[in-house]
Order: structure tokens, then C-alpha cells, then sequence
């Protein structure tokens, strides 16, 4: 092998300079370096740069080929012909499937998509409760606050004759109970509603006036309170007399939620003679006599 040392190599004549021939192999050695200060032709251009996925890939192709957008993702390319960009983008939208579970919190919601009035379903905790939102906030809410609720509350009825002696203020004895959702009326002793909640109740009671073989003078109603009369509803026939009277009485009663109390008292007033009574029912379903009690929604 020969070997030519010169520290530079021109052409004989002209500006064309070839090394070897078609077919050779030029070799530069590792350690060498070759300087471009020059114009390279034949070593690929803008036009010809391409890139391989992997090793493995065997068409080299420009990014914007190579790179495949997902589902609902744009590849957007920038400042064509110049420093050119590759944008990846979300589009369209995102279906309920491609959420993960738990990934989405009320942070993130605005407002626009849960209003502040819109309850959802069902909550995680249990069936009790709903979830709402509260300016994008998720807030867990117990439905039996939802409205609220008029307990506690009761009703009960005279189930007979009550026997009462002339013009005399006399406790009727309302003994079978509708309904009574708190336990809070005594059926059997002091026939009295003693709710353990505060607030302000709505009472009524009619009181079935009976003047037995007698004229009706006067047929009272009373609410009291505590043992005391608050609320009273009286007819006065005068001279009209009357054999009965169904005397109605209600009233709007603030309760402490502790120890006030509530009864139903009545009074029949006869012109003479006996059997004066609080009439009863006379058959199941047809109350004559009845008391009751619910809790207003403040």
C-alpha cells in the first residue's frame, strides 16, 4: 500500500477535486474528524432527514408521520418551513370510560357543570345522604334535613263517653292514638303531649260537648299549657238551647323541649238535669273526639 503525505490537496486544474473511484470504500479511521466550513452535497437535506422509531424500524419517515395521535388528540405542526413545531392537543371530548375512578373531584368542577341545586343520586357514604354542589364544592348533606320535618307529631281520639260534671272544667281522656312518632302523648295516665324537641307546634282538639237529658247553655274548649288555660273557644246558646255542640280549639304554641306540656280540657254547661259527657266515637274511623300535635318546619 502506498502512502502520500501533504498537508493539502487541490485539484491539478479547474475547481473539482474526486476521491477514488466508483465502487471504492473511503474510510476515515476513528479518532478523525472531518471539518465542514464548506457546502455538503449528497449527505441528505431538510428534504431527506428522516428518523427511525427504533432500530428495528426500516422506513425512516419525518416526526410528523411517525408520531400517531390518540383518540380525541391532535398532532398540530408550527411555523412551516422555518423552526418548525409539532403540538399535541386534546379534541372533541372525553368519554365517561377514559375517567379512571376517583379522578375527577368537586375542585375541578365549575359551577356551569353542577349547580349549586343539583343533588346527585346517591353518595358514597350511604343511602341517607346526597351529594350537592356548592359554588364546584362537593358538600355531603343528610336528607332527612332536606324540607324538614313536622316531628315530633301525634294523634288521638276519644275511643267513648266520657262522663264530666255540669260547668265544670274537666280533662277529656283521649286514650287510642292515630299515630304518635316520638312517643311524646300519654294515652293512659295524664292524657298530656310533652315533646323532648323545641319549637313551635301547631295543636288542635275537639271537644264533643254532650248535655245529656238536658239543655245545652255552653260548650267549651280549652288548650292549656302547663296546667293553665292559654287558649279557650266558647258557644253560648242563651236561650237557644242546644243538646250538642262539637267545639273546636287551635293554636300555634311555642314549646321549650323539655318539660312543657300540653292537654285538652272542656266544659259542658246544662240548664238542668244530668248525663252531661264528652261524646266519643261511635264507630272505628268516625272520630268525634281528637286531639293532636305536630312541629312546625322553621
Amino acid at each position: 500500500m502506498s502512502q502520500i503525505e501533504v498537508d493539502k490537496v487541490i485539484p491539478q486544474s479547474g475547481t473539482a477535486l474526486q476521491v477514488g473511484e466508483s465502487g471504492d470504500t473511503i474510510t476515515i479511521p476513528a479518532g478523525a474528524t472531518i471539518t465542514n466550513n464548506g457546502t455538503a452535497n449528497g449527505f441528505g437535506s431538510a428534504d431527506t432527514e428522516k428518523v427511525k422509531v427504533s432500530s428495528n424500524d426500516t422506513t425512516a419517515g419525518f416526526l410528523n408521520g411517525k408520531l400517531v395521535a390518540g383518540t380525541n388528540i391532535s398532532l398540530t405542526e408550527g411555523t412551516d418551513g422555518g423552526n418548525e413545531t409539532l403540538t399535541a392537543a386534546l379534541s372533541g371530548t372525553i368519554s365517561t370510560a377514559q375517567i379512571g375512578a376517583n379522578q375527577v373531584t368537586g375542585a375541578k368542577l365549575n359551577t356551569d357543570v353542577i349547580s349549586a341545586q343539583t343533588e346527585l343520586a346517591t353518595a358514597p357514604a350511604n343511602t341517607d345522604e346526597l351529594l350537592i354542589s356548592d359554588a364546584g364544592t362537593l358538600k355531603r348533606i343528610d336528607v332527612s334535613l332536606v324540607g324538614g320535618a313536622n316531628t315530633p307529631a301525634f294523634e288521638a281520639y276519644l275511643s267513648a263517653d266520657q262522663s264530666v260534671s255540669d260547668a265544670t272544667n274537666t280533662k277529656v281522656a283521649y286514650n287510642v292514638e292515630h299515630f304518635d312518632t316520638d312517643n311524646a302523648y300519654d294515652n293512659s295516665t295524664n292524657y298530656r303531649f310533652t315533646p323532648q324537641t323545641s319549637g313551635k307546634y301547631f295543636v288542635y282538639a275537639n271537644v264533643n260537648c254532650y248535655a245529656g237529658d238536658s239543655n245545652l247553655k255552653k260548650a267549651k274548649a280549652y288548650i292549656y299549657k302547663n296546667g293553665s288555660a292559654i287558649k279557650v273557644i266558647q258557644f253560648n246558646f242563651s236561650n237557644n238551647y242546644a243538646r250538642q255542640m262539637h267545639t273546636m280549639v287551635s293554636s300555634v304554641i311555642d314549646m321549650n323541649g323539655s318539660s312543657d306540656y300540653i292537654e285538652i280540657f272542656g266544659q259542658v254547661d246544662s240548664n238542668s238535669g244530668s248525663g252531661q259527657l264528652f261524646g266519643g266515637n261511635t264507630s272505628a274511623g268516625q272520630d268525634r273526639a281528637f286531639f293532636g300535635a305536630y312541629k312546625l318546619i322553621t
